[in-house]
């Protein structure tokens, strides 16, 4: 099963032979479409999802496709049942044919949060580091975005954006199952780069930032969104295990030290342009999304602390160009 037949040219067009060729031999080994057991476990659960023609598609406002009447004789418990199957949902929310998936996450607000201070995307070619199941991809689609390129190495996040590609067909929105790391360095040729939630997950946030700016062209916008804490420019808390649970969680900077990190990196323009305390509201668990949420994370009698007694998540989102 190709995923990527539609991309493959767009990269040639785009002047990036080489990378179009790359991963052209890359993708399949990467996505374990060959050998992972779960993958072809996924890959039937993909085809025995009912071939559904939506009467209407809305990626602007929100994701939704169709409508219940358009699911004809399947049944809804059916329908859900299929979709359960890509199990857990991180990323959305979703409504698809009357079907609404709750994910854990309500990815809608952070992007109404992004939306009113980053560059128009109409006609733009746009990278997303660590999409998930792709969802901001859509609403980047939604809002004018020329190409939407996403990367994430987790399987299951790359079977659900293929839930919607099979409903949505848009040739002009990937994911790839890769981390910022497979890139090749210096591409130099997207207009706008996303980097959301991905960060305080790099053991090197330094190199990060430099992967984000190879992957733009001169003048290109970053749009970085990242945990942070309280501070100033020489505050950087490193957790001495795991922070809300979390493994693999490094350096949390301040909003000056952040901005000082972009700025010996080489972008101008930087702003903060938010921050938000992530509140239980819009990270949970639901019925699409059944393991631990942030209830769980934090401390059962101090919601300002993680479970741990570290300062509880605070989020930022900052913009910056490419000088």
């Amino acid at each position: 099963m190709d995923f990527y037949s539609a991309l493959y040219p767009q990269l040639e067009a785009l002047g990036l032979h080489d990378w179009s060729q790359q991963l052209q031999q890359t993708l399949p080994v990467k996505l374990g479409i060959d050998g992972r057991r779960e993958m072809a476990d996924w890959l039937d659960a993909l085809q025995a999802l009912p071939a559904l023609q939506p009467s209407c598609v809305e990626i602007k406002e929100r994701v939704e496709i169709g409508g219940a009447k358009d699911l004809g004789p399947v049944s809804r418990d059916e329908f859900v049942a299929r979709l359960k199957a890509f199990h857990p949902w991180r990323k959305g929310p979703y409504r698809l044919f009357g079907v609404d998936i709750d994910t854990e996450w309500r990815s809608d607000w952070k992007w109404e949060r992004v939306v009113p201070h980053i560059q128009p995307l109409s006609g733009r070619t746009v990278l997303d580091v660590g999409c998930g199941n792709g969802y901001h991809g859509w609403r980047m689609r939604g809002a004018g975005a020329e190409l939407v390129i996403g990367i994430d190495p987790t399987p299951i996040s790359v079977l659900q954006f293929q839930v919607l590609q099979r409903y949505l067909n848009d040739p002009q929105h990937h994911v790839l199952p890769l981390g910022i790391e497979d890139i090749p360095a210096n591409l130099g040729c997207f207009d706008s780069v996303f980097s959301m939630g991905v960060l305080y997950h790099r053991r090197s946030p330094l190199d990060h930032l430099l992967e984000l700016k190879g992957c733009l062209h001169p003048g290109g916008q970053l749009v970085l969104e990242t945990l942070i804490v309280d501070g100033d420019q020489q505050t950087i808390f490193m957790p001495d295990g795991r922070y809300a649970k979390m493994r693999n969680v490094w350096f949390l900077p301040s909003v000056a030290a952040l901005t000082l990190w972009l700025q010996r990196c080489g972008f101008k323009d930087i702003a903060c342009v938010d921050t938000n305390r992530t509140s239980r509201e819009e990270q949970r668990s639901t019925d699409w999304m059944t393991f631990e949420s942030l209830a769980d994370f934090l401390h059962p009698h101090d919601s300002n602390k993680t479970i741990e007694g570290h300062p509880a998540p605070l989020r930022a989102i900052f913009t910056a160009t490419k000088g």
